[in-house]
């Protein structure tokens, strides 16, 4: 989710044992300095890591439409929806986000491109723009691939572009209010790559819209997690980040809460709309995750962090694979 980073090793620690350019490319905390190839920083700042979300809500997306076949049209339209949602808009996203964030990373993550100097501001400034750009133009082809006379996926990602910018920069900057700030990066990572999906091959009604919203709270909750990685500089900059306006316990908590009780919410919801057998898979793959809540996060969520996310997430999103499959089955 927003960077979905790593808080081990350190980077010397990365750097001798060979793991540091791997994490670098990746885009993961505890990465490897003095990177000097320039495609490679380029990468870096994309964060790959991050898009493994976006391109799996493409695929509950198109689970959920009802309408994807397994035909060589249908699976390379998919492809490129993850190309958009994953490389493109992920990547737009990530940039931009190191870009406004360059003074809080030189506190947490002084490795960084941009506060280490590897690569001047104005080349970080047009990948922004080319990223975008690119983006907006396969979201347009996509439409036209799938003769969408409102152009839905294009709409989703001119959303979702504008929710990045707000993201990050200033004056909105809704990353400085832990609740606004959150949730916006719940609803990119589940809520708009699920639209870009559902929209390509099938319509997308306001119920899906409101459904994937309401998981979007989920994510919301998968957000706080990553903030536990950043408190002191958080705190330094005045950036009102859950952790930082609550305390390191109640933020958990609250992390865990949302968590759980949205995706039990989704649950009442199939069993609503008689998917039985789906609501009881889901409830099944939320158990998990409540116990390794128990067993890593609660008890220490600065050091189990990465380890919560390791074995928790695997659940989370195979639920959101059930639930695609749930609605698009009715």
């Amino acid at each position: 989710m927003s960077e979905l980073n790593d808080i081990q090793p350190t980077p010397e620690e990365a750097s001798k044992n060979g793991t540091g350019a791997a994490r670098q490319l990746l885009g993961m905390k505890g990465a490897k300095a003095g990177e000097t190839n320039l495609w490679k920083i380029r990468l870096q700042l994309m964060k790959p890591i991050t898009w493994i979300p976006l391109i799996w809500g493409v695929v509950c997306g198109a689970a959920s439409s009802g309408g994807f076949s397994w035909t060589l049209e249908d699976i390379l339209k998919s492809a490129t929806c993850m190309l958009l949602s994953g490389p493109l808009m992920a990547g737009y996203t990530q940039t931009l986000n190191d870009y406004y964030d360059r003074e809080i990373d030189a506190i947490n993550e002084p490795y960084r491109p941009i506060p280490s100097g590897a690569i001047p501001l104005g080349q970080v400034q047009a990948q922004i723009i080319i990223l975008v750009v690119a983006g907006l133009g396969v979201a347009v082809l996509l439409d036209l691939w799938a003769g969408h006379p409102h152009f839905p996926v294009t709409l989703t990602a001119l959303f979702g572009g504008f929710l990045a910018f707000i993201y990050s920069a200033p004056p909105l900057k809704l990353k400085k209010n832990g609740w606004l700030g959150n949730y916006a990066l719940g609803a990119s990572y589940i809520a708009l790559p699920w639209w870009a999906g559902h929209a390509l091959f099938g319509e997308l009604t306001p119920t899906i819209m409101v459904l994937t919203l309401i998981y979007s709270l989920a994510g919301l909750g998968i957000a706080i997690v990553n903030d536990f990685k950043s408190v002191e500089g958080d705190r330094q900059l005045g950036l009102d980040s859950l952790p930082v306006m609550f305390g390191v316990g109640t933020a958990a908590w609250i992390c865990v809460l949302m968590i759980d009780i949205f995706q039990g919410a989704i649950a009442a919801y199939l069993i609503s709309i008689e998917a039985n057998l789906y609501a009881v898979i889901l409830i099944l793959l939320i158990i998990p995750q409540i116990v390794f809540q128990d067993m890593y996060f609660l008890r220490n969520p600065l050091e189990n962090d990465v380890k919560y996310q390791a074995s928790a997430q695997p659940f989370l999103v195979l639920g959101m694979l059930v639930v695609g499959l749930a609605l698009g089955h009715q």
